[in-house]
């Protein structure tokens, strides 16, 4: 309000003293400048009769009657002057004083540029520097004395009323103004007082939330108005507010109910199972095919282990086993399954899918095994048994949703792709190995993610075998797998894969080569020497045309 009525307040305000000054000040110097004017003509013409008198009487060739006429002039010059700093002069054509009412001295400098506005017969008002000061001026030439006539006054003086006026405007239109805030202040006060109180009141509810505060009803307005409205709102909301507590407190019972429920069955079902049961519990008890990646682990003769070790013992190193191995699984957005025993179910790719999980698997199935170390230093410093593993993980399409009857429910995945997973962590004792992948992993990490290179590419692969797990006839290409390798494996592992290819391709003899190179660089290695020795056998004794390469295995 304020910033709105002061323009229209002030703004007029200052065009009617703007226009008041204008004419002001061009009417006082309209009149100093005729009365200026003025004196000069009558200057002129008191000169003129002075001459006319010389003239008709003859005297006009006597100096010393000229004299006579130009001291009378003089004379009557200082009779015109209306103030002191007033002064009438009079230039001869050398641009010397010939006559002066009062003390006057023309610098050198001032004498040039003073006598080419002269010579201008500029009969207005001019402004020119004599005697030191700026002066304003006006002039005439008489001819019989030769003289330039100039009447003359100090600028500042000439302008004093019109500065005079100035001052007086300047001084006005500021005390104007400052009435007209301190009256619209006044004004908007009164005005904004009644809505300050609402807000005031509004704050206070704010901070204390305290909703029985109500305002005074001052007038019979809009400002009143908004107060009644006001206070019928605070009443709305204080009996909402009170609705709103017994809400609020009834929900925050139902979340401890519910975070207790979670709590406890976190250490059951996966907590992304139990957000998708809370947020859709009816799809829950419905299952799905997903194709996802399983990961098997055991303990390598954990038979023997447990034979050697007190139970109490063996409890407290399979927790500290399982507490490691578990969240490695869970920092590589895993699910674990279940315990079989001392051997862990894992699975990638469900509730949340992810265009890594064959990737995330493997990575963690390295990250277990590498575990392992700080495990087994631990198991040697309390002097109990050391821990290997095997790991085997496999790709492919499978069963997942909460399986069992109305008494008891898991939440897992079933179907060939998790059987084939366990037959892998099964066969890393057959191959000396201790992960092993099938080749529907190996397929899925070489496709590239979106905008990425290849999975396989931060790993390092050596192909097996084909074999066929006990209970089917068809084979599946497995390969171990590492991060780095040595300096030999890295020599080793690639002749061991050409080697691979010369086999299946049935060049048994070019095959066996490749498989004896490697075994210089890897002297004793299980899985060279073994092709290499089937390479042996086939190459005098070719395999049927219908060889595939498949190894039956006759155990799980």
């Amino acid at each position: 309000m304020f910033l709105v009525v002061l323009p229209l307040i002030t703004i007029p305000l200052i065009l009617a003293e703007t226009a008041s000054y204008f004419q002001a000040v061009n009417g006082v110097t309209r009149l100093a400048r005729q009365l200026l004017g003025f004196k000069l003509g009558e200057l002129e013409k008191y000169a003129g009769s002075q001459w006319s008198l010389l003239v008709e009487n003859h005297f006009a060739g006597r100096p010393d009657m000229v004299d006579a006429a130009k001291n009378a002039v003089e004379q009557y010059g200082r009779s015109i002057i209306l103030s002191d700093s007033e002064i009438i002069f009079a230039l001869d054509s050398e641009g010397k004083m010939a006559m002066a009412t009062s003390d006057l001295s023309l610098l050198p400098a001032e004498t040039g540029p003073l006598l080419d506005a002269l010579s201008a017969e500029n009969q207005g008002l001019q402004t020119a520097v004599i005697g030191g000061e700026k002066r304003v001026f006006q002039s005439f030439y008489f001819t019989p004395f030769e003289w330039h006539v100039l009447i003359t006054e100090k600028e500042s003086a000439f302008y004093s009323d019109a500065q005079r006026i100035t001052t007086q405007t300047i001084i006005t239109l500021c005390a104007s103004v400052l009435m007209a805030v301190l009256l619209l202040i006044l004004i908007t006060n009164g005005l904004t007082n009644p809505l300050r109180r609402i807000v005031q009141a509004m704050n206070k509810i704010i901070e204390t939330a305290d909703l029985s505060s109500r305002v005074e009803i001052e007038y019979r307005d809009e400002t009143g108005h908004l107060a009644y409205t006001f206070n019928r709102m605070t009443e709305e909301l204080d009996r909402a507010y009170g609705q709103i507590k017994r809400y609020a407190f009834d929900a925050v019972l139902a979340g401890k109910k519910e975070e207790r429920i979670r709590h406890i069955f976190q250490k059951y079902v996966p907590n992304d199972v139990i957000e998708r049961f809370f947020a859709s519990p009816e799809k829950m008890l419905i299952g799905e095919n997903r194709r996802l990646s399983v990961l098997f682990s055991d303990i390598r003769s954990f038979t023997t282990i447990s034979e050697g070790m007190a139970p109490d013992d063996l409890v407290n190193s399979l927790n500290r086993y399982f507490s490691g191995q578990v969240d490695i699984i869970y920092n590589r957005k895993g699910i674990v399954d279940k315990y079989i025993g001392d051997a862990i179910m894992a699975f990638w790719g469900a509730p949340e899918k992810h265009d890594d999980d064959a990737l995330q698997s493997v990575l963690s199935g390295l990250d277990m095994i590498d575990a392992l170390t700080n495990f087994n230093a631990n198991q040697r410093r309390l002097g109990k048994c050391e821990f290997f593993i095997g790991v085997g993980i496999n790709y492919g399409e499978v069963t997942v949703g909460n399986i069992g009857s109305e008494r008891k429910m898991d939440y897992t995945v079933i179907g060939d792709a998790v059987n084939l997973a366990s037959r892998m962590e099964g066969l890393t004792k057959t191959y000396h190995s201790e992960l092993l992948i099938t080749e529907n992993v190996f397929n899925e990490l070489r496709k590239a993610p979106p905008g990425g290179k290849p999975n396989d590419a931060l790993l390092n692969y050596r192909l097996l075998d084909t074999v066929a797990v006990k209970g089917k006839t068809k084979g599946v290409k497995i390969y171990t797998v590492k991060r780095t390798l040595s300096s030999a494996e890295q020599k080793a592992w690639p002749l061991h894969n050409q080697g691979m290819k010369l086999y299946y391709s049935r060049s048994f003899r070019e095959a066996e080569e490749k498989f004896r190179e490697a075994l210089t660089l890897l002297p004793g290695d299980f899985n060279a020497e073994n092709i290499r020795a089937r390479c042996a056998q086939y190459a005098p004794s070719p395999p049927p045309a219908n060889w595939d390469g498949v190894e039956v295995m006759k155990s799980k």
